[in-house]
């Protein structure tokens, strides 16, 4: 190409080539990974273990959660669970809990949103009964609260948002358990010493702490009260 000068030329620089700006990256820009079925799994995963002790059995349930990471390093970066394992010395209830870690870790891997686990789990009732758990929380059944813990996971990876109370609530609830903390005793078969002895369970999350306060039936572990 011939470019023609029709002025006096006064002054020149040389350009040197790492002068010259880089030239944008070709290509398509890579896509944001989901979670799949198909993705391999990686040689580490990080996870958690929780222990669960019940009054069902003398021994433990260790309860591995692995998770998966996907877009490392960008602004996606996001962390999945991918599999689950449960272990424990008991063996009564070896082959469903097998049965049911892999149909677990199945459906985590299946990708979207796999928050359901944890309320259809919950949702199983033992037809002999369920438990207290320490803190005074109602178990219907083991399975329950194996899905409490994976809920328990989940909102530690960010699937869930914490249910916050707001201020009034918190003092509310601060105030009675400053109110009742002298004196109280442990409940037997129930292992609950944070609320008092004569809370009721609350039908939203199954905790026995609800008391009267003011008239109206309160809940001290959530606050969610029949007069609101």
């Amino acid at each position: 190409m011939v470019i023609k000068i029709d002025k006096k030329i006064v002054a020149y620089s040389v350009v040197k080539s790492d002068d010259t700006p880089p030239a944008p990256a070709s290509g398509p820009t890579p896509a944001v990974q989901q979670m799949h079925e198909s993705l391999e799994r990686p040689d580490v995963l990080p996870g958690a273990t929780y222990k669960v002790k019940t009054p069902l059995s003398d021994h433990a349930l260790y309860i591995t959660i692995n998770d998966v990471v996907l877009n490392p390093g960008t602004e996606h970066e996001i962390r999945r669970p991918f599999e689950i394992f449960i272990n424990s010395k008991a063996m009564e209830h070896f082959q469903w809990i097998v049965a049911l870690t892999r149909i677990i870790s199945a459906v985590f891997r299946k990708g979207g949103d796999v928050t359901f686990l944890v309320e259809e789990m919950r949702s199983v009732f033992d037809p002999k009964g369920g438990y207290f758990k320490k803190g005074g929380k109602y178990m219907p059944s083991l399975v329950a609260e194996i899905g409490d813990v994976i809920e328990s996971h989940m909102r530690s990876i960010g699937l869930f948002k914490e249910d916050g109370l707001d201020e009034h609530q918190r003092q509310l609830i601060e105030a009675q358990r400053k109110k009742y903390e002298l004196g109280m005793k442990a409940v037997e078969d129930t292992a609950a010493n944070t609320f008092p002895p004569e809370a009721t369970l609350c039908s939203k999350c199954q905790t026995k702490a609800v008391i009267s306060m003011d008239g109206c039936l309160t809940c001290l572990n959530c606050g969610d009260s029949k007069c609101s």
